[in-house]
């Protein structure tokens, strides 16, 4: 097939223990999935779930030097647990979701917050606040017939070495079923699809310089840096 311009790469993720990679089909995250987070935000902590995306291209290896982006005086961090889809599926049960889950990672969502509130204040679309360049950092995935499901595991980010947010995925308000099987109802979800599942409380900024460590027992860790 020609194309008219350079097609561009397929974006991908590392995947744990292997030279093979995990292509990235498309990113959805997960708003207020926290119940501590969604109060912090000023939500209830119970809603239904919700949506945004980000680009696939967005994704950021571990350690990685992430240029402080543009257009932003209020950079946040938001570590998550990260889902990667290996079965497609729509209207999936939520009995059988975990069939359709290859693995886990742990990912950080930034979020250019002031642009956020700006956005949220004139009932505007978010979608320059989170799906920006290089908004996505993932370490590696796991593939979950190695590390089982990722239920009861603490979750935590540092910025240079102090801890931020330190939670533990348990505390899903829609756990990791529960939101494939909200979301595949939305969408039919495809191999290479990635779902960031929200983020706890302690959510905050970042500046340049930042050295950054996020965790997840069971999952190893992410790093990345802010120049």
């Amino acid at each position: 097939m020609t194309y008219v311009v350079s097609a561009p790469d397929i974006a991908s993720v590392a995947v744990a223990d292997s030279e093979a990679r995990f292509p990235i089909h498309r990113i959805y995250c997960v708003g207020r999935n926290y119940a501590a987070h969604a109060r912090e935000m000023g939500a209830d902590d119970r809603e239904p779930p919700f949506y945004f995306a980000k680009p696939a291209d967005a994704i950021v290896p571990d350690g990685t030097a992430i240029p402080f982006p543009p257009a932003t005086q209020n950079l946040h961090h938001e570590i998550e647990l990260v889902v990667a889809i290996g079965r497609a599926g729509s209207d999936i049960p939520v009995d059988r979701a975990h069939e359709h889950v290859y693995g886990y990672g742990v990912g950080v969502d930034l979020t250019r917050r002031d642009l956020q509130l700006a956005a949220r204040e004139k009932g505007r679309p978010w979608d320059m606040s989170k799906g920006f360049d290089n908004s996505a950092p993932c370490a590696a995935i796991h593939p979950a017939d190695q590390v089982g499901h990722i239920d009861d595991a603490a979750i935590w980010i540092k910025v240079n070495g102090e801890t931020k947010q330190d939670s533990n995925v348990s505390k899903l308000i829609w756990n990791v079923s529960e939101t494939i099987a909200h979301l595949s109802a939305l969408v039919h979800l495809q191999p290479g699809d990635l779902i960031y599942t929200g983020t706890p409380e302690g959510v905050g900024p970042l500046v340049a310089g930042d050295q950054v460590h996020g965790h997840i027992d069971g999952l190893g860790d992410l790093h990345f840096s802010l120049s």
